[in-house]
């Protein structure tokens, strides 16, 4: 009787036993493997041949030691919120560093903590090599603010002009009233493996002229040098920045199993040099464009709408965002570029809002290496939103904004006095004004003292209204 000597088909449990990792290349490996067997080969020879398109398995990366990579303090403390505040961060700052990726960082004077331990504060700034977080410019990529200076104008008429044109609160406008948004910037979003998402393109018409909820503002002032009016507009890429934050994230993770599974959830990273990397860091200059787009979008409306003619010059910059440097990747979080170049449009100045009742600052970077060469974004917070509603006792949101923004238009478009965007919700602007100069961050050449503002409002979760909806 001959023996049978027929091979079993190869099937992935002999490709997981042979070192490889499972994954969407296995049908493929598969099929080829049954083409050699049809053509005579052996196991062994199988098992060789696809063995040199095996992937290299990387080493894994550790955590680096507790403070074998320091980061800078810029910030001081002079109450006791300010001092439990500040322990906050530098714990989140501490475990944060031992990323592996991460060569340096720094704190901004407006650092508060943005999540679980190891997240990267508002704030925030690290240098990574070879290695772009998700994480670290967080959902709100590009969250920026934008500067046109309007002349010699009634304020009240450009924030009565602002407040008929712009949209706040969630979701985006309506069919029939949205913006134009550029094919060519469309057709680029098609092009990269990120962005060439159903969702992204339909948020990026949708979201276009609009700015959101939360802290975003749109802020109108006159110029304490020349006396002219100038509005501000601040808000980030909305939906389609989010969505490509989440899909960024998954990514992300993916690397993390296999490069660092000891590295938090939250510090995943993509690494800059691979496919998925380059892809990611291109749809990151194209997101940038959107939202430059958008804060375009709405000053040059308002300023339509407003018929104002006497227009002079405009300032943008982003704070929630990653830059090349010197072959490193800076991730701010909460905080603005320092240095002239830092991308081909920068000017060399940029803006710092603090809150509704105090001037938005007009510097020019310091470019200090003990702040990695960046500056605040803002004022910041001690402690939480619910924190300080719980402070407010039985004073009703109302009277507190009648009590801290005497003399100012403050306008809430998409809902309720929102408390929590109240001056006292944040750090002394003073204090943050005062440490940019002692510390050396930036130079002020201007403020832009308040008229007014329009802010989102309390508006309710979505999700709340969802399940209403379901009731």
């Amino acid at each position: 009787m001959e023996q049978d000597t027929t091979m079993t088909p190869i099937t992935g449990k002999d490709l997981v036993a042979w070192g490889h990792i499972p994954g969407a290349q296995f049908p493929a490996l598969i099929a080829r493997a049954e083409a050699m067997m049809a053509d005579g080969a052996d196991a062994e020879k199988i098992r060789t041949t696809l063995d040199q398109e095996r992937p290299k398995v990387l080493p894994k990366l550790p955590l680096h030691a507790a403070g074998a990579v320091p980061f800078y303090e810029n910030i001081r403390t002079e109450t006791p919120d300010e001092e439990d505040n500040t322990t906050k961060v530098r714990e989140t700052m501490t475990v944060l560093m031992r990323t592996p990726t991460v060569v340096s960082g720094a704190v901004m004077p407006d650092a508060c903590p943005a999540g679980p331990l190891g997240t990267i504060p508002v704030g925030g700034i690290v240098a990574t090599k070879n290695a772009i977080h998700p994480g670290m410019h967080s959902a709100d990529i590009c969250c920026s603010v934008m500067m046109s200076d309007l002349g010699d104008v009634d304020p009240k008429a450009v924030l009565d002009a602002a407040q008929s044109v712009t949209h706040f609160g969630p979701g985006g406008r309506r069919n029939g009233a949205r913006f134009t948004t550029s094919l060519k910037l469309l057709d680029a979003f098609r092009e990269n493996r990120f962005l060439n998402h159903p969702k992204i393109l339909r948020m990026a018409q949708e979201h276009m002229g609009t700015q959101g909820d939360g802290n975003h503002f749109l802020f109108v002032g006159r110029a304490r040098s020349s006396g002219r009016v100038a509005m501000v507009t601040h808000h980030g890429s909305r939906g389609p920045g989010a969505v490509l934050y989440k899909l960024g994230m998954e990514v992300a993770q993916k690397f993390r199993k296999r490069l660092s599974p000891e590295t938090l959830k939250q510090n995943a990273w993509i690494p800059a040099d691979s496919d998925e990397g380059i892809a990611y860091w291109e749809a990151l200059q194209l997101i940038r464009k959107w939202t430059k787009a958008n804060h375009n979008a709405l000053h040059q409306v308002t300023i339509e709408a407003g018929r104002i003619g006497d227009v002079g010059e405009r300032i943008w910059n982003e704070h929630n965002f990653v830059f090349k440097r010197d072959g490193l990747f800076y991730h701010g979080k909460g905080a603005t570029p320092a240095w002239d170049d830092y991308a081909p449009d920068a000017t060399g100045q940029t803006l710092i809002p603090l809150n509704m009742s105090e001037p938005v600052l007009v510097v020019r970077g310091a470019d200090a290496k003990h702040a990695l060469g960046f500056s605040p974004h803002g004022a910041g917070r001690n402690f939480s939103r619910s924190e300080h509603r719980r402070r407010m006792g039985e004073v009703t949101p109302q009277e507190q904004l009648k009590a801290e923004t005497k003399g100012l238009d403050v306008r809430f478009h998409a809902g309720g006095v929102d408390a929590s965007e109240l001056p006292s919700s944040y750090k002394s602007a003073a204090s943050v004004v005062e440490q940019i100069k002692d510390y050396g961050l930036a130079k002020i050449e201007d403020y832009i003292d308040p008229y007014g503002c329009i802010m989102a409002g309390d508006v309710p979760p979505f999700w709340r209204e969802r399940k209403k909806g379901r009731r």
